[in-house]
């Protein structure tokens, strides 16, 4: 018997990797299988980590420029091959990073992130895997842009800042000092989302409040993405602000698309094509995934049915373990997942089924249980 697991973090339990070694030990118990573990995200909180357990690299600290400007302490993702770099936005620009009193997207800034990139670059690094969820910033990406040598000017030719609030006085670019690296590196990015980068289902509109945007702020935020796309559009001849997903991370998407040629997709897609999935599920007689709470958000295209969607293409059966199931994680059997089980084998409380030790042991128990099942109905 051949078993392939990928399954997504219990978050503040197990990571991916810890989750999948634990249901391989309870599958070992009942079985002499061939049991493969491979790392789970959808490119946000925990890609990097995900993927340096999963794949092999190394894990850099530098120090980067925050949303506010300040000096923060970030990590990012080198992987073994030397040549692929893994980023989290929010690692430099997240709205973690900001105070709830501080929160206002006309003040907030991308530029840490062109520093991370910078960083990988000059470390060799020319393929990028970026995901862009959890941002603090509305700056179309400007920040980021100018920290790789990208110089937005006002009327008078003078540059201007890289928070949000500049965004109405770019009226032209200088691109003199880019890196020149640039043009050998190719960016994955992880969107999932489809806002445009204007008007009304936007980056200001529709995230614009949850990063404390007032409807004022909205409107002044959302016409400077209008004027600064208008310019892009006449210097560089690229007219990008209506492709689906320029809107994320309050336009980080069009900048990465329009300047960076980068390409906007879907988060679990990437991972699951940088995992190699496929290649194992090909030979594999179960597929099992998971994640910490199964529900309807699940059911609507989080990790666990990628996996589930990628395993039926070759008419695979799929099971997933969680720390709990809601009523409408029945959605889940209508996309791909056979059958799925919660862990908790008594009742407790959230804070001690969260501890590593039992989240490890129910995974193991459960996965057990699951296989003896199956041992029993194939014997």
């Amino acid at each position: 018997m051949k078993v392939v697991i990928a399954i997504d973090s219990l978050k503040g339990s197990l990571t991916s990797m810890e989750a999948g070694a634990s249901i391989k030990e309870g599958i070992l118990s009942v079985y002499d299988a061939q049991v493969i573990v491979k790392p789970l995200a959808d490119g946000g909180e925990g890609t990097v980590n995900a993927l340096l357990a999963g794949m092999g690299g190394e894990e850099k600290r530098i120090e980067v420029t925050g949303p506010l400007g300040q000096v923060i302490s970030c990590t990012y993702g080198i992987l073994e091959d030397r040549k692929t770099a893994i980023l989290e936005m929010a690692a430099a620009a997240g709205i973690h990073l900001v105070p709830k009193s501080a929160l206002n997207p006309l003040n907030t800034t991308t530029y840490g992130v062109g520093e991370m990139i910078k960083d990988a670059i000059q470390c060799g690094c020319r393929n990028f895997i970026i995901g862009i969820g959890g941002s603090a910033t509305n700056d179309g990406g400007i920040g980021m842009l100018q920290a790789l040598g990208y110089e937005f000017l006002d009327s008078e030719g003078e540059p201007v800042g890289s928070e949000g609030k500049e965004l109405n006085r770019i009226a032209s670019l200088n691109l003199v000092n880019v890196l020149h690296e640039l043009k050998e590196c190719n960016f994955k990015i992880a969107c999932d989302v489809t806002n445009p980068l204007c008007g009304p289902y936007g980056a200001s509109h529709v995230f614009g409040p949850q990063k404390g945007a007032t409807p004022d702020i909205v409107e002044i935020l959302d016409n400077g993405l209008k004027n600064y796309s208008e310019v892009v559009k006449k210097f560089l001849g690229k007219d990008t602000a209506s492709v689906p997903g320029t809107g994320a991370a309050g336009g980080l998407g069009y900048a990465f698309l329009t300047f960076l040629n980068g390409t906007l997709e879907s988060g679990i897609s990437i991972i699951l094509k940088e995992i190699k999935l496929e290649d194992d599920i090909r030979e594999a007689d179960f597929v099992i995934t998971g994640e910490g709470k199964l529900d309807f958000q699940t059911a609507m295209g989080k990790a666990p049915i990628g996996v589930a969607k990628l395993a039926k293409q070759y008419h695979k059966k799929v099971i997933a373990f969680a720390g709990g199931t809601t009523k409408d994680a029945i959605k889940c059997n209508e996309e791909g997942i056979d059958a799925y089980f919660s862990i908790l084998q008594l009742p407790m409380t959230v804070e001690e089924a969260m501890e590593y030790d039992t989240a490890r042991k129910n995974l193991t128990s459960a996965a057990a249980q699951v296989f003896r099942l199956i041992k029993a109905v194939q014997s």
